[in-house]
C-alpha cells in the first residue's frame, strides 16, 4: 500500500540572536505542503557574517528543493546530487561577493518515498527517528569533539557539554567539493516511524528523551512548538529549527535484517 506522511515544520530566533539563520522545507512529490508518494525534507544551519549565513541557508533549502529529481529512479544519488549542487552554488555565490566570504552552512536531508528512506548529511544538523517508544539518532556529527569521541579523546556525555561542541569540520559552500553522508542502503521505514530533523539549536539544549517525549505526547506541529518553547525556556542561545515528519497509511513492510550505517559520498 502507498506511504502517506504527513510533516510539520517550525523555526524560531531564540531568545539571543536578532536573526535567525536557520532554513526548513518540507516539499512533496505533488508540490509543496501537497499530496504525493514522496516527501522531501531540509534543516539548514547558516554560519557567516554580512547575512552571510541566512544567504547560505536559504540557497541550500532552496537548491536541494529545486534540483531533487523525483521520480529518477535512484533517489539517493539524486538526493547527493542535489546536496553537491547546492555546495557548488554556495560556493561560487561567496567567491563573488566579498561580504559573504567564507559563508556556509550545515544541511540534513531526507527523503521518503515507497516505504524507504534516504539520507544526506553535512554538519551538525541531525536526524532522529522515534520508533516503537524509542529514539535514535541517525546522524553523526561533523564536528570536531565528535571526531574527539571516535578517538576516544572524550566520551559522549562530555561532549555534549564541551566548549568546542559547535565546531563543526564540514559545512556546505566552505570548499569546492564536500564529503556528503550518506546510508550504504535505503532505510527500511515502517508505518508509525516519525522522522525529526534539528538544529543545533534544538538539540544543544534539549534531552533525546525530551524529543521523544514531545513527538510522542503530541501531534505534529504541537511537538514542534512544544520543542521550540523547551529551548526557549532554557535561554536559547541560539536559532531553532525542527521537523517532525510521520509514515503511515498501509502495511508494516518486511523488515530488512542488514544494518544501515553512515558512508561518505566521495568527492567528485
Amino acid at each position: 500500500m502507498r506511504m502517506h506522511v504527513e510533516g510539520a515544520v517550525a523555526s524560531d530566533v531564540g531568545c539571543v540572536r536578532k536573526v535567525n539563520e536557520d532554513s526548513a522545507r518540507l516539499v512533496s512529490s505533488g508540490g509543496e505542503a501537497g499530496e504525493g508518494g514522496g516527501w522531501l525534507a531540509v534543516v539548514a544551519d547558516g554560519m557567516g557574517g554580512h547575512s552571510g549565513g541566512d544567504v547560505a541557508s536559504r540557497m541550500a533549502v532552496d537548491t536541494i528543493s529545486h534540483r531533487f529529481q523525483w521520480g529518477s529512479g535512484q533517489p539517493a544519488q539524486a538526493l547527493l546530487d542535489a546536496v553537491q549542487t547546492a555546495n557548488r552554488s554556495i560556493f561560487e555565490e561567496a567567491k563573488g561577493a566579498k561580504a559573504l566570504s567564507g559563508m556556509g552552512t550545515t544541511c540534513t536531508a531526507l527523503v521518503l518515498a515507497d516505504w524507504k528512506a534516504y539520507l544526506g548529511h553535512v554538519g551538525d544538523s541531525r536526524l532522529y527517528l522515534v520508533r516503537a517508544g524509542d529514539i535514535y539518532c541517525m546522524t553523526e556529527d561533523d564536528s570536531s569533539v565528535m571526531e574527539m569521541v571516535r578517538q576516544g579523546m572524550i566520551t559522549r556525555e562530555e561532549a555534549r557539554s564541551h566548549v568546542d561542541r559547535n565546531v563543526i569540520l564540514r559545512a556546505l559552500g566552505t570548499r569546492s567539493q564536500v564529503e556528503v553522508s550518506s546510508w550504504a542502503r535505503p532505510f527500511p521505514v515502517r508505518e508509525g516511524d516519525r522522522f525529526v530533523l534539528s538544529t543545533d539549536g534544538l538539540h544543544d539544549v534539549v534531552e533525546d528523551d525530551e524529543i521523544r517525549d514531545a513527538v510522542l505526547t503530541h501531534g505534529r506541529q504541537p511537538a514542534c512548538a512544544r520543542l521550540i518553547t523547551i529551548a526557549r525556556e532554557r535561554g536559547g542561545p541560539d536559532n531553532i529549527t525542527v521537523v517532525v515528519l510521520e509514515a503511515a497509511g498501509g502495511e508494516r513492510p518486511p523488515d530488512e535484517p542488514e544494518p544501515t550505517r553512515v558512508v561518505k559520498e566521495p568527492s567528485p
